[in-house]
C-alpha cells in the first residue's frame, strides 16, 4: 500500500453544489418576478407595494444572498486560479469580501427600509 500525502482544501464538491444551489434559487427568484412585475403597477408606488407583502421581500433577501455566496465563489475561484503572488491573492480576496458584504448590506438595508 502506497501512503499518499492528498493536499488541499477538498472544499470543490460542497463549491460546485452551492453554485448550483444559489443558480437554482436566482432562477426562482427571476421566474417569481417575471410573473409578478407585469401586475405592479408603474413607477415606485407600484415597486413599494409589490415589496411590502413579506414573501417577496424575503425571496428578494434570499436572493441577494444567494447572488453574493454565488458571486463569492466564482470570483475567488477566479483569484486562486490566476493569480500567483499570496500577498496579491489574499488582498483581492479581502477586497471581493468587503464588496459583496458591502453589497449585501445595502441591499438588505434598501429591503428593509421599505415600509
Amino acid at each position: 500500500m502506497v501512503n499518499r500525502t492528498v493536499v488541499g482544501a477538498h472544499y470543490g464538491l460542497m463549491d460546485w453544489l452551492v453554485q448550483r444551489v444559489t443558480a437554482v434559487a436566482m432562477a426562482a427568484y427571476a421566474a417569481l418576478m417575471a410573473a409578478a412585475l407585469p401586475g405592479a403597477a408603474p413607477g415606485f408606488e407600484g415597486w413599494r407595494a409589490l415589496m411590502g407583502g413579506g414573501f417577496v421581500r424575503f425571496a428578494t433577501f434570499l436572493f441577494v444572498v444567494s447572488l453574493c455566496w454565488h458571486a463569492w465563489i466564482g470570483v475567488r475561484n477566479i483569484w486562486m486560479d490566476y493569480v500567483k503572488p499570496a500577498g496579491l491573492r489574499l488582498a483581492l480576496h479581502v477586497l471581493t469580501a468587503l464588496v459583496l458584504l458591502g453589497n449585501a448590506g445595502w441591499a438588505i438595508r434598501v429591503l428593509w427600509s421599505l415600509p
